[in-house]
């Protein structure tokens, strides 16, 4: 149990202790103890998503407000000051903690945090880093300092970009088992062959060597049996071997080739990570920007790029430089108002794959009602990298999460397990094993190679095993045993 903290004018504490809790028949929390320094956008998402998952969590800001806020949503406690001082992680509770994450707007003071943590205290740490010049410098960071991660919210944004440009039809693609298997969403529109289908019929309909994982249809998921009819409009996520999910598709009749071009709006760190992605990829690029110092420092980090210099939101501006015709559409403007305004503009005036990325996404049925084409949101894709690591720190099992994706507004998982030892789920056929409910098994990865299973296949030490499920919270592969 954490000591009492004595009193302090910069300490403001919004949390029942757990002498409290106890009285009033509450269970503390078998989590662990975090300290978050940093309650932006990334450090209020980690504070919901790891509070979800019963951690005992602490936050640190400069801004007394930031604190004052989010204390009054979470059971959380929060200090106000600089997550850099020995003084305030003491009081934080530094000694005991199991982990520090330092999400400031500041990269050098990530790191600084995350290195006196380290120092002082006996936790892991894991830094936001997004300026280009460290993560390029990330693993020397990395290992130098003794961090345990370090997350770059806008390049791996740009990465997740890259991949949907690959394959346009998408909504959303998710590499697994080190790239050699995806999970891909999409929607099934109207007149495709796909509608009537049975799930069992796939197969031999369709030469289809993929599973689907769920189905989004009017609002609610489902976990399919092969029993499962698709209809059009259903979002469907499905997994397989690269070249499978390809194959997949042109056998459905949908277009597999890659964007030539690309149009996006702002010149801020996304846009340039995305750019260097899709440039390195052969796709051409433009690029408006409203600061004409931002685009003379563009023009040399992308000297393969167009960049312009002009208001993006701008309709005359938008056509001159080619919205109509161009083969895709990227608003990055660091407003999600503007991004959802310019994606809704280009889907009026053009047939352009558009993805819109979003840091906050608060009316979560006012946005699905919305054609944004593809939605990405920075601040999700670095809290799945960080719940992946804390799950795995808190099993303490030897079974390792590889990958953790959230679909579905967090109402669906996909876990990616490695298999370092023998357990009750090994050496023992899929058929014969008591999974619980609205969970599948997708793929086997065994030495490099993606199995697609069925009831015959068995899992074997040293597997990777990938799941989607709609129960959550699970840190070992033995928790899809009833």
């Amino acid at each position: 149990m954490r000591g009492k903290i004595p009193f302090d004018p910069h300490i403001i504490i919004f949390l029942y202790t757990e002498e409290i809790m106890f009285k009033k028949g509450v269970v503390p929390s078998q989590g662990l103890r975090i300290i978050i320094v940093g309650c932006g956008k990334v450090g209020r998402t980690l504070v919901e998503q790891l509070g979800k998952e019963g951690h005992d969590i602490t936050i640190i800001d400069k801004n007394r407000e930031r604190i004052s806020q989010v204390s009054n949503i979470y059971d959380v406690m929060g200090i106000a000051g600089n997550g850099a001082s020995y003084k305030i992680l003491q009081e934080a509770g530094i000694d005991d903690a199991d982990l520090i994450i330092a999400v400031t707007g500041s990269d050098e003071l990530n790191l600084l945090c995350c290195t006196i943590a380290t120092q002082v205290g006996n936790c892991a740490a894991i830094a936001r880093v997004r300026t280009p010049e460290y993560s390029q410098e990330a693993k020397y960071l990395r290992d130098k300092l003794g961090l345990a991660l370090i997350i770059n919210p806008e390049l791996e944004a740009a990465i997740e970009m890259a991949h949907i440009l690959h394959l346009p039809s998408s909504l959303e693609v998710t590499n697994f088992a080190h790239g050699q298997a995806q999970l891909i969403k999409y929607e099934i529109p109207e007149g495709s062959i796909l509608d009537g289908t049975k799930l069992m019929d796939l197969g031999t309909r369709h030469h289809a060597n993929i599973l689907i994982g769920a189905v989004e249809r009017d609002d609610e998921v489902t976990i399919p049996s092969g029993d499962f009819v698709l209809r059009k409009g259903d979002k469907l996520s499905f997994v397989g071997e690269r070249r499978h999910t390809k194959e997949f598709f042109s056998h459905i009749g949908v277009n597999t080739h890659s964007v030539k071009n690309t149009l996006i709006i702002g010149g801020g760190k996304a846009a340039y990570y995305l750019a260097k992605q899709l440039i390195s990829r052969g796709i051409k690029v433009k690029i408006i920007e409203n600061s004409f110092e931002r685009c003379e420092e563009l023009s040399i980090l992308l000297p393969d790029a167009v960049i312009i210099n002009g208001d993006g939101t701008e309709q005359a501006l938008l056509k001159e430089e080619g919205i109509e015709t161009c083969q895709s559409f990227v608003p990055l403007t660091g407003i999600d108002e503007e991004n959802i305004m310019l994606t809704l503009y280009a889907k009026q005036v053009s047939n352009a794959k558009v993805i819109t990325k979003l840091n906050r996404i608060t009316f979560t049925n006012v946005i699905n009602s919305l054609d944004l084409g593809s939605v990405i949101s920075p601040k999700y894709i670095t809290s799945e990298a960080i719940i992946a690591y804390v799950r795995a720190k808190k099993n303490s099992m030897n079974c390792n999460i590889e990958t953790l994706y959230h679909m579905y507004d967090s109402r669906v998982e996909a876990i990616e397990f490695f298999v370092s030892e023998n357990s009750n789920v090994t050496d023992i056929p899929l058929r014969d094993l008591k999974l619980k409910k609205h969970l599948l098994i997708c793929f086997i990865n065994r030495n490099g190679k993606i199995i697609i299973p069925t009831g015959n296949d068995c899992i074997q030490k040293n597997d990777t095993v990938m799941i989607i499920t709609t129960n959550t919270g699970f840190t070992n592969l033995q928790d899809i045993m009833e």
